[in-house]
């Protein structure tokens, strides 16, 4: 249970050097209340106040004067003036406490807390029923961490308004601090006579007798509580939490089970279940406690989501996927209205590689609320994996209508673009996202390699490379630009040692990939290593699950430079039944030699 802290603290006097009329009101009365003539000597505390004399006239007339001075520039926001007046008034009258206290608090403010508490000290022995004086010497004492002069401070403030408990709570506090326990415990007894039983004074009650070792006398309490209200579940959830953090899981099962019969719908009860069936490894019975206080709508569905989400780091176990998806799933039912719950039951689905639901389940999210970002963007993820562009497209632009910043939409209603081929389109929103992003380097690799796809469409080969480059500078090891990049190099005739150095880069990165053993069976058979091109289109072919025609037609373009011409027409006629259909391939099968 957490520790209450020392509650005058709502009420302390330190609010700033300006002051409202209020505290000028009261300024001025507590000045008012000084005596014409300074006050005979005398000890209160063993500290000597007072004059040795009393005040003419005219000193009563300049101390007025320079209070009202001081008060001015207090209100004017200059401390250091105001407190040399408070200073000077406390020259001329000795007892002056009104100025004492405004001199401590200026000091206050400054972290100055031993000058401040010394004045305080002074002010409260002049005018002992001041609550403001004491409260303002409770904060001293308590920024000191003098705990023991704050019980006094409390019983002083507990004899001027005996009716506050605040100050019951405060003392019994200061004697927490001090372990005094059983003082502590006192306290809270003369606090319920005053304002009677209550959730505030139970709590407290349980921290000591916890403290005290005392896990009986603290069960107690709320067993009592039970007792007299035996209709509040959550006395029953304050009994179990205390059983079960004390090794008694037993006592806290049947309390809970008890408040279970009383109340069948309530769903911290069953969270509580489902946390000591699963202390006890009874999965199966967790499990099902946290599925009836998911269908609880009450139950914050907040709780409910960060329950799901610890199951993130169990993932990818069948067991705590398929988990996560029925909790989800329930908190749909239980919680129609809320655009998160079809946010967090896409998540889910998505982790279980239900696209298509997933993304029926974005779609509703937005459509409760279309102002979360996160959940429009999933939803164009999922368009482009199932190559729905056009819809990729349209639900993309209305996301960018409401959230025109966001480089990732940009990037992908870009990449929809391209892949419609229109390139011109594509050029504008993928050139958006790299000028919006300046941090995301995954994102800025992929737009500048989206960008030297849509420049070598256009023929542009010096923007193309330079675009690659780019990519490559954010991440080298971005495979797909290696692979395009030295795909487009090798097609062109250009750089062959670095078109090399990439496709090999990349296959090493990601190994088996048909296409990029293609890609780098092809640069090597322009740099007329035709024996080390035939292992690697060997490679690709054996690794194809397509029947690529092109990859078909490179093997008989190696095959025919190798000397073998039957081979190489093999392979062109087993790309042309692959669906090539290119003049070049024809002449290449009917001449049965190479051309470009």
């Amino acid at each position: 249970m957490i520790e209450q802290g020392l509650r005058y603290s709502t009420i302390k006097a330190n609010r700033g050097v300006k002051i409202t009329c209020t505290a000028l009101v009261i300024a001025c009365f507590f000045f008012f209340q000084q005596p014409v003539f300074a006050q005979s000597p005398k000890k209160s505390n063993g500290i000597a106040i007072g004059a040795t004399r009393p005040m003419t006239n005219s000193d009563s007339a300049m101390v007025k004067s320079l209070f009202f001075a001081a008060l001015r520039e207090k209100m004017s926001e200059n401390p250091s003036s105001a407190a040399e007046l408070f200073s000077k008034i406390i020259q001329i009258d000795p007892a002056n406490d009104a100025s004492m206290y405004e001199l401590a608090n200026l000091k206050r403010l400054k972290n100055n807390y031993n000058e401040a508490q010394q004045l305080l000290e002074k002010a409260v022995t002049i005018k002992p029923d001041n609550e403001w004086y004491w409260l303002a010497l409770a904060d001293c004492y308590e920024k000191s961490n003098d705990l023991a002069k704050l019980e006094t401070v409390f019983n002083e403030l507990i004899r001027i308004n005996p009716n506050r408990p605040d100050y019951f709570f405060d003392k019994a506090n200061a004697y927490y601090q001090q372990k005094k326990y059983d003082a502590a415990l006192q306290a809270y007894d003369q606090l319920e006579q005053l304002t009677g039983p209550s959730d505030d004074l139970l709590a407290n009650r349980q921290k000591v007798y916890l403290k005290q070792g005392k896990v009986d006398l603290a069960a107690q309490q709320l067993e009592k509580m039970i007792l007299a209200n035996p209709s509040q579940i959550r006395y029953y959830l304050f009994l179990s939490e205390l059983y079960n953090a004390n090794n008694f899981s037993d006592k806290a099962l049947k309390v809970l089970l008890n408040a279970e019969k009383i109340n069948a719908n309530n769903g911290l009860v069953h969270l509580a279940l489902a946390d000591i069936y699963r202390d006890k490894k009874n999965y199966e019975a967790c499990f099902s406690e946290l599925k009836l206080a998911f269908a609880v709508p009450e139950l914050d569905i907040d709780q409910k989501i960060k329950i799901i989400l610890g199951y993130l780091p169990k993932f990818p176990d069948p067991d705590a996927k398929a988990s996560a998806l029925e909790l989800s799933r329930i908190l749909t039912v239980a919680h129609p209205g809320d655009s998160k719950a079809y946010a967090v039951y896409g998540d889910m689905l998505l982790q279980n590689n239900k696209l298509k639901e997933a993304k029926e389940a974005y779609q509703k999210s937005v459509t409760l609320n279309n102002q979360v970002y996160e959940v429009q963007e999933q939803v164009v993820r999922i368009e482009l994996g199932e190559n729905d562009l056009n819809s990729a497209i349209k639900d993309g632009e209305s996301s960018l209508s409401l959230f025109p910043n966001q480089a990732w939409m940009n990037y992908l209603v870009g990449v929809a673009w391209l892949q419609k081929k229109d390139v011109n389109k594509a050029l504008g929103y993928i050139k958006n996202a790299a000028s919006l992003e300046t941090q995301d380097k995954e994102l800025l690799s992929q737009s500048y390699s989206s960008l030297g796809d849509c420049y070598h469409d256009l023929k542009d080969n010096k923007s193309a490379d330079n675009a690659y480059d780019k990519a490559l500078g954010y991440n080298p090891d971005n495979v797909y630009t290696l692979n395009n990049y030295a795909y487009y190099l090798s097609l062109r005739g250009e750089q062959l040692d670095k078109a090399a150095r990439m496709s090999k880069h990349s296959n090493d990165l990601q190994p088996n990939n048909a296409s990029f053993e293609d890609t780098y069976a092809w640069i090597l058979f322009k740099q007329k290593d035709y024996a080390n091109a035939k292992q690697w289109i060997e490679k690709a072919i054996a690794d194809d699950k397509d029947n690529s025609a092109v990859k078909s037609e490179h093997y008989g373009d190696i095959m025919f430079y190798l000397g073998n011409v039957d081979a190489a027409v093999e392979n062109w006629k087993k790309a042309k039944a692959h669906g090539d259909q290119s003049p070049a391939l024809e002449r290449k099968i009917n001449e049965r030699k190479y051309t470009e």
